[in-house]
């Protein structure tokens, strides 16, 4: 049995819907009480993060783990090493974490200093683990709906800084590639095909909806106020940090995604044509 946590977001909402059509035995786990949409034979289990001994009845007997953190559990929370004993005594064999690009780049940041330590813990421990460590996702343009209906109007900060943000279905589909097959001790970089900035990443929205839309350049402090809406402070900085000045590093394209998958990375203008009605 796989246990999928962060069951309802774009990632793992996904995921458990590729291993359930695969023939996986499936646990999705996630927070919220509400009754949520899966898929034939996946059984629902309520864990809250923000108390590592809530996932103990989901792991019972479990074989795998998918580990996903968000929110306030990026930046504080128990110590990553008691997820790790836990998942353990509950028959846990395997653990894919999903980190981020950031956690490898700039392991000082304040936003990523949470997610290197689950690292570590991972690394220590007798399990067999896969780290993931993805790019931003496209999914964050989301954050432009509202003004796209409204006012069709685009704004984002760093125009023209391109980097390779990947699509969080080809990060679904690399994470059930390893839960069902032998990764362990690897530890991967997953980003698009290509860099891409914001002002080109509107472009292709302009062109997915056949519409013309306004760009305008947001300054940092403008996009902070828009991002604490709905992250910590500290993930914030830290995102507009790499946003803002990424290294050679955080430009650079891997080709794990193809490598894992047999096939490339989804461009961002594919995803934004999938997409279409979202911003329509």
């Amino acid at each position: 049995m796989i246990v999928v946590t962060g069951a309802t977001g774009n990632i793992g909402r996904t995921l458990v819907q590729h291993l359930a059509a695969a023939g996986e035995q499936v646990t999705a786990a996630s927070r919220g009480n509400q009754d949520i949409a899966l898929p034939d034979g996946v059984e629902h289990r309520r864990v809250d993060l923000a108390d590592p001994e809530s996932l103990s009845p989901a792991v019972e007997n479990a074989d795998a783990l998918f580990l996903l953190l968000t929110g306030p559990q990026l930046v504080t929370g128990p110590d990553p090493a008691r997820f790790v004993e836990i998942a353990a005594a509950g028959g846990i064999k395997k653990l894919v974490l999903l980190s981020s690009q950031a956690t490898g780049t700039r392991s000082e940041l304040a936003s990523h200093a949470r997610l290197h330590a689950f690292e570590s813990a991972l690394q220590q421990s007798d399990l067999d683990w896969t780290i993931l460590r993805p790019t931003g996702f496209f999914s964050n343009t989301y954050a432009w709906i509202e003004s796209i209906r409204a006012e069709r109007l685009i704004a984002a900060p760093f125009a023209d800084i391109a980097l390779p943000v990947i699509d969080p279905v080809d990060i679904a589909e690399v994470a059930a590639t390893v839960l069902r097959t032998n990764h362990s001790g690897r530890v991967y970089e997953l980003t698009g095909p290509a860099a891409i900035s914001p002002r080109e990443q509107a472009r292709a929205i302009e062109a997915a909806l056949g519409t013309s839309l306004r760009f305008v350049e947001s300054t940092r402090e403008q996009a902070r106020t828009g991002m604490l809406r709905f992250m910590p402070a500290d993930v914030a900085d830290g995102t507009l940090d790499i946003l803002g000045a990424p290294t050679p590093a955080e430009q650079q394209v891997s080709g794990d995604v193809e490598g894992l998958l047999g096939r490339p990375a989804t461009s961002y203008a594919e995803w934004a044509r999938r997409n279409r009605a979202v911003f329509g």
